[in-house]
């Protein structure tokens, strides 16, 4: 592989490094070529102490507490409809922005300005459960990051993958967006009490195995790695792939009923 960015560069060698026999990753620089060291296992910050005040206003709401990239973030099976911000600089003055990604954030706060924090949550919540939901119509809030509402499903209930607790767990690779497809993984314990890593994806995901294998190196190096996707989502690229891992991962398919109509 060539590769022209220097940070890709070690990420994905540090991906390759996950396989049985990795492929080699090459730094380009100019006209030169040199072998990319793989990147380091990620670190993840804790949200700032003023930032986990919010927290059990978030838990009262009933939303999913989410931490990626040291901020606290409120879900609603699995789509983000709340985020406790801490300015750079100013640890102590975190704040609750309310809405479905940061455009959502911004235009909710200017047509609910003055609405308290907990009913201003409460209704955003209660927006994204009405149509986030098993059997509903199809609608915008029930199509994006499919990946992590089923993740919401298993966290729920862990037995559907084999595991008893699991807790989300922050992607090695930050996601970008909320319409980019990214694997969403969880940490927690099988039935015979090993450590486990379950990564969720829908769809025809190429960067399901690596993603998944990535994640459980930054989180839980050795521990059982299973793949969760919807019963016809089981394909066998996917399973190629998983087999081609130093520690193989094992295909779960979890019952398509959480999923909106169509």
């Amino acid at each position: 592989m060539l590769v022209d960015d220097r940070s890709a560069a070690g990420v994905l060698a540090r991906r390759a490094s996950q396989l049985a026999a990795p492929p080699q990753v090459w730094q380009v620089e100019g006209r030169t070529l040199t072998p990319a060291g793989a990147a380091p296992r990620p670190s993840f910050p804790a949200p700032a102490p003023s930032a986990e005040l919010f927290r059990p206003l978030l838990v009262a709401t009933g939303v999913e507490v989410v931490v990626e990239q040291g901020e606290l973030l409120g879900e609603v099976r699995g789509l983000e409809v709340a985020r406790v911000l801490s300015p750079e600089g100013d640890p102590a003055g975190a704040r609750l922005e309310v809405g479905v990604g940061r455009f959502d954030r911004e235009a909710f706060a200017l047509m609910n300005a003055g609405l308290p924090d907990a009913d201003a949550l409460a209704k955003a919540a209660g927006v994204v459960r009405r149509h986030r939901r098993a059997g509903a119509p199809h609608h915008q809030l029930n199509r994006l990051v499919p990946e992590r509402w089923l993740r919401a499903e298993v966290v729920a209930e862990p037995g559907l993958v084999g595991a008893t607790e699991l807790e989300p767990a922050e992607p090695a690779v930050p996601r970008r967006n909320l319409t980019e497809p990214w694997p969403a993984s969880a940490v927690g314990v099988d039935g015979d009490g090993r450590p486990m890593v379950v990564t969720c994806s829908t769809g025809v995901d190429l960067d399901l195995v690596p993603s998944a294998a990535d994640d459980r190196f930054a989180h839980a190096p050795g521990a059982r790695l299973v793949l969760a996707v919807p019963e016809r989502d089981v394909l066998a690229v996917t399973e190629a792939l998983a087999a081609a891992l130093a520690e193989p991962a094992e295909i779960v398919p979890v019952d398509d009923a959480w999923r909106p109509r169509g």
